[in-house]
């Protein structure tokens, strides 16, 4: 066991520390898009769920293993292809959706006649977008009023 551990530290130069599935499996759960053999191999290195979680938080990634490390840790090749093909299927509808262009302001209040509106005139209302308003006594009249404050907000924002 001595020498197995010898060969280990000379193979990926530094002593692995203890790392068990539960170690793995909690960083996987909170970062899924990260392959579990960079996730073992950091905590080889760390020991510690947390300075993992803390490298992914700071980096956004994990360094990939060396190659060494699958001579050490071989994973069966089913597991290893199931494991990567989730987040790819994940990732499949993201970039469908960003290809559909989100709803600009303008749409997403309706206020394309405004904008209309205000390349004929100049609107001495906008001037007023980012004043007190009135507090009214109804709550559907408080909300009318919040919509009305947020369109001028948007359309001063165009100037």
């Amino acid at each position: 066991s001595s020498s197995d551990a010898r060969s280990a530290t000379a193979a990926l130069g530094f002593r692995p520390k203890h790392v068990t599935q539960d170690m793995v499996d909690q960083i996987h759960t909170m970062f899924p898009d990260i392959p579990t053999d960079n996730i073992r191999f950091d905590l080889l290195r760390t020991g510690s769920v947390e300075l993992t979680s803390n490298k992914i938080l700071e980096r956004g990634f994990l360094e990939p293993p060396p190659p060494a490390y699958f001579t050490l840790y071989p994973q069966p090749d089913g597991q290893t292809n199931a494991q990567r093909r989730p987040p790819t299927t994940r990732q499949n509808p993201t970039p469908a959706s960003t290809t559909a262009r989100p709803p600009s302001l303008i749409e997403r209040y309706h206020l394309a006649q405004d904008v209309t509106e205000e390349s004929n005139a100049s609107d001495p209302a906008l001037a007023d977008a980012g004043g007190k308003a009135k507090w009214e006594d109804t709550p559907e009249k408080r909300e009318a009023s919040l919509r009305e404050r947020k369109a001028q907000m948007v359309l001063a924002a165009r100037q």
